[in-house]
């Protein structure tokens, strides 16, 4: 194709010319919920909005929009000696279980599911109750892995550590009872 070939072409779902337009033009995202994870058969999210979320969901749905964020925050009877050990032996065992029936039984779910659980025990211990918090040490633990042989990363595997935890505190919220 010549240069000098008058062609219109695609981009990003519009028809536009290969000039260069006079002024720069925003492209604009259609709104999605940011709230919504994304399905899965085994991470088995419940059918119900979840409860944590409800008020966000309430403020973006109509009348005033509310852009702040939501601090999500694990009980503080996770944070006693004992809540910590509990909890980080849950996550032990269901990101395992996760890691392996989302992807495939590998060593290294082994290693993957103890390092997370050991940066969410230590975090817990140290009385800190903040996901975000959470995550980021989290992230940072699993960065000393090898993920050569492997199908996760340091941050995928975080992440699908705080979604389990975050599914977990929505149970035991619905439940009513606090924890360990």
């Amino acid at each position: 194709m010549s240069s000098s070939t008058s062609s219109a072409v695609l981009f990003h779902g519009r028809l536009a010319s290969p000039r260069p337009p006079a002024k720069a033009q925003p492209f604009l995202a259609p709104p999605s919920n940011p709230y919504r994870f994304p399905s899965s058969t085994s991470a088995r999210p419940s059918p119900a909005r979840p409860p944590l979320l409800a008020s966000a969901a309430a403020a973006a749905s109509g009348g005033e929009r509310d852009n702040r964020v939501q601090e999500l925050r694990v009980p503080d009877s996770w944070l006693t000696p004992e809540g910590a050990a509990q909890e980080s032996e849950w996550l032990r065992e269901t990101l395992h279980r996760w890691l392996d029936d989302e992807y495939c039984p590998e060593p290294a779910n082994v290693d993957i599911s103890r390092t997370a659980a050991r940066s969410y025990g230590e975090s817990l211990a140290a009385g800190r109750s903040d996901l975000g918090e959470i995550l980021l040490k989290m992230a940072g633990d699993l960065e000393s892995l090898s993920y050569r042989e492997s199908f996760h990363g340091a941050f995928s595997a975080a992440n699908a550590a705080v979604r389990l935890i975050t599914q977990r505190m929505e149970e035991v919220e619905e439940s009513g009872d606090g924890g360990p």
